[in-house]
């Protein structure tokens, strides 16, 4: 959209070259596009718990009536059970709306401009279209044909300017994890790394024993995927002692909402409840990939999230997830020249993935 003259020069140069994040479409209006009821989809493109969040979570938030009262600034309650949970102080966890918004606190307290950002690509592409509105250079470091880290490459695009340096684990959308050893080696260029672990429970690994060791790690979660609360917006952060009193001082004071942080003490007391839909899903998350290395025309790539990525092998990705749709199942396409012919599939519940399957199998011969 073409912007007024006298309104252009009111608006940051870095707002204005800024791409930014483009989600995908919202499932309604896909629903009316193809004609089927919203009801009738089967979403299997954003990483989201398909068995949802408990019920106790559900008749807390139900009952909860204090919705006229501020939420506590603090959020000292539900740091301290977090803390319980993950074994860290709570005086170094802050909760935010969504990892997102940890991530742009994280940008804002430590960029100056021109301040550089380590991005391994591809990866979550929240970092590089946020990093830029708050100055920041972003450097991107491909990662290795198998899409490991290429550790040798970030440490050598390391410079006196580089801040930050971003890498997920396990990876969005490419399912793998770094080891240890990739994460000490990069902690050693002293860059403040953030160690993104949005899918640690479908993983079980985590980086959070380093945080005793090294004063330059973060570590970031979110309530989003495993515990079924993508929509109540819920991550949290596990920063240093110092950085996170910096953060506290940027930190809007009410950004998590009382049923947010209501909804945080009750996932944490169904902990057994939610821990067993993860177990089912990483079940599932087995079947699928058995049954999609069948198929002769996607590559389907071992995961340790909710997610698995497939190399399209035959056949063009975006041909394949416009057939899907019309079926009324989604996947994630891709744009990005890294991953222009991948499909990233989230792992559902047993009849989803039967649905899936029985609509690829039936389009193999037309590819």
């Amino acid at each position: 959209m073409a912007i007024p003259k006298a309104l252009r020069r009111l608006i940051r140069n870095t707002v204005l070259d800024l791409d930014g994040y483009v989600p995908v479409e919202p499932v309604e209006a896909v629903a009316d596009r193809i004609g089927k009821p919203v009801d009738e989809i089967i979403r299997l493109h954003m990483n989201e718990n398909p068995y949802g969040t408990s019920m106790r979570v559900q008749e807390v938030l139900a009952s909860f009536d204090h919705y006229q009262e501020y939420p506590d600034a603090d959020q000292r309650v539900a740091r301290e059970r977090i803390a319980a949970y993950t074994g860290a102080p709570s005086q170094r966890i802050i909760i935010g709306n969504g990892s997102d918004e940890l991530i742009d606190l994280l940008l804002l307290a430590t960029i100056d401009p021109g301040d550089e950002v380590i991005v391994p690509t591809p990866t979550f592409g929240v970092y590089e279209s946020r990093a830029p509105l708050f100055g920041g250079v972003v450097r991107r470091v491909p990662r290795t044909a198998d899409f490991d880290l290429d550790v040798d490459a970030i440490i050598q695009a390391v410079t006196e300017r580089t801040k930050l340096i971003f890498v997920t684990a396990p990876n969005n959308p490419t399912g793998n994890m770094p080891t240890t050893q990739q994460i000490v080696r990069l902690l050693r260029t002293g860059a403040l790394i953030v160690a993104d672990e949005a899918y640690y429970e479908f993983s079980g690994k985590t980086f959070v024993p380093l945080a005793r060791e090294f004063d330059n790690l973060v570590i970031l979660r979110t309530f989003s995927k495993w515990a079924g609360l993508a929509g109540m917006r819920l991550g949290y952060a596990i920063l240093p002692d110092a950085l996170a009193a910096e953060l506290w001082k940027v930190k809007q004071p009410f950004n998590v909402s009382a049923a947010g942080l209501k909804a945080i003490e009750a996932v944490l007391d169904d902990i057994d409840y939610l821990r067993e839909t993860v177990n089912r899903i990483k079940i599932e998350r087995g079947r699928l990939f058995r049954a999609l290395r069948k198929l002769n025309f996607l590559q389907p790539y071992p995961s340790q999230g909710n997610f698995i990525l497939c190399r399209v092998t035959r056949g063009d990705a975006h041909d394949i997830h416009r057939r899907l749709e019309r079926r009324g199942i989604l996947v994630r396409k891709y744009s990005d020249p890294e991953l222009r012919n991948y499909l990233r599939i989230t792992v559902g519940r047993p009849e989803h993935t039967d649905a899936l399957m029985a609509a690829l199998r039936g389009m193999a011969g037309e590819i």
